[in-house]
């Protein structure tokens, strides 16, 4: 399996920023980490290679993203106003910067994390289904306010899928990218899944109102919030999308 990791700078964020890549063909996947993680740790934690099959079979390519949630989603005393900002950024970063070196409207890619990794993949799907075909959201939160409290403003309420998707006029353009692409959303309903669960309903609820298909997966009661689960989820989603390897 080859592996490259790259470092550049970014003109958005006026910072350096890092990605690995794993395989050299096949469709792309955007990988987000948990809170506040960065490149290597969804290799680090196992699920590259959970999904080694597709990526030596040619059919996939993995996409490592750094975050910076640290200074955003994560720094719940900072200024509500600056820490969206700086999330904006990232977003375009991550859009405007580095998917269109793998993927554009005609060659679309997947989004795929777990927990604030989930939580970015749904945002960026929902947000540019242009650019993402797929989403495989594992155990994230689809709410702002977990993390943004009372605080909302333009920016927050764009990066809340609840609260933009639930208020998308059923005649929006992405309507028909939605309805080309493949939505899966899977939470676990074990412990520190509560959040999870919750938002994951809520999102059902809309998209059935919105008529937009997408599966909403609930893993049982033993399912807990936490890498092994994710390790099972990953392969078991590609696997449906991809087919065999």
């Amino acid at each position: 399996m080859n592996e490259t990791y790259n470092r550049e700078y970014s003109w958005i964020l006026d910072r350096d920023m890092e990605y690995a890549v794993f395989g050299d063909s096949g469709k792309v996947m955007f990988a987000f980490a948990p809170q506040n993680g960065h490149t290597y740790d969804f290799a680090s934690f196992g699920m590259v290679e959970t999904v080694r099959p597709w990526i030596e079979a040619g059919k996939l390519m993995v996409v490592c993203v750094d975050s910076i949630d640290a200074e955003t989603w994560s720094d719940q005393y900072g200024d509500p106003r600056y820490r969206i900002e700086l999330q904006e950024k990232w977003f375009h970063y991550v859009t405007d910067e580095l998917a269109p070196k793998f993927v554009s409207s005609e060659n679309r890619g997947i989004v795929t994390g777990c927990s604030m990794g989930g939580t970015h993949a749904g945002v960026f799907f929902f947000r540019r289904p242009d650019l993402f075909d797929t989403l495989i959201s594992l155990s994230g939160t689809f709410d702002a306010r977990m993390f943004f409290h009372d605080y909302m403003d333009d920016l927050v309420y764009a990066n809340s899928p609840v609260d933009f998707l639930r208020n998308m006029p059923e005649d929006h353009e992405w309507m028909g990218w939605y309805d080309d692409s493949n939505i899966i959303i899977c939470s676990g309903q074990g412990a520190w899944e509560d959040e999870m669960r919750r938002d994951a309903g809520l999102m059902k609820e809309i998209m059935a109102d919105k008529g937009i298909d997408g599966w909403v997966d609930f893993w049982g009661y033993d399912v807990n919030h936490d890498w092994p689960w994710w390790r099972k989820q990953l392969p078991y989603f590609i696997g449906t999308v991809l087919g065999e390897a």
